[in-house]
């Protein structure tokens, strides 16, 4: 087969093309858009911000797990103002940090070490929030009250929730330190 026939001769269709660890414009609109569209659209399902989960998502394709608003605004075909909208969305939440280029007033923006660790353990202190608040209304309410019943199967869940989470974090640091080995 021929490259004018549409097909490369390292690339059989339905086979991924060779992978040379070089990324091109068009290896992102055919390889990486896709997943990164797909994903970002799992993300907005779960309760983030759109053009926040497009941001987290193609940060998370990127190579390096950084790249500069133009970069991030170029792959996304997004608006600037939109890029910085999520961006400062996703340092509030913990999942992204900025870093000047050296000699450069450029901003990377980059994704956290074990973003989904830090993702679940950030998790954590709101299940403990929540829990807080609700002990609180629990003892406005009463224990005996409907209402107060409710708040005291929520003060329990979230107990449990925050137990069996720390349980998991600990088993996960640990299968983590094992594997590097």
């Amino acid at each position: 087969m021929t490259e004018a026939a549409g097909h490369t001769p390292h690339h059989h269709e339905g086979a991924p093309a060779e992978d040379t660890g070089e990324r091109t414009p068009q290896d992102y609109e055919t390889r990486v858009s896709p997943f990164v569209e797909q994903f970002a659209a799992d993300l907005t399902e779960a309760g983030m911000q759109r053009m926040a989960a497009r941001v987290f998502a193609c940060l998370l394709a990127s190579d390096d797990g950084a790249l500069t608003s133009a970069e991030l605004s170029e792959r996304l075909r997004a608006s600037p103002a939109a890029v910085s909208g999520a961006v400062r969305y996703l340092a509030q939440v913990n999942l992204i940090s900025r870093r000047r280029d050296p000699g450069s007033r450029r901003e990377r923006y980059l994704l956290h070490q074990e973003v989904w660790f830090t993702a679940v353990a950030g998790r954590d202190s709101v299940l403990g929030r929540l829990r807080n608040t609700m002990h609180t209304g629990l003892g406005e309410l009463g224990p005996d009250t409907p209402a107060g019943q409710r708040l005291g199967e929520a003060v329990e869940f979230f107990e449990f929730l925050q137990r069996e989470l720390d349980q998991v974090l600990v088993r996960w640091r640990a299968h983590r330190s094992g594997r590097s080995r």
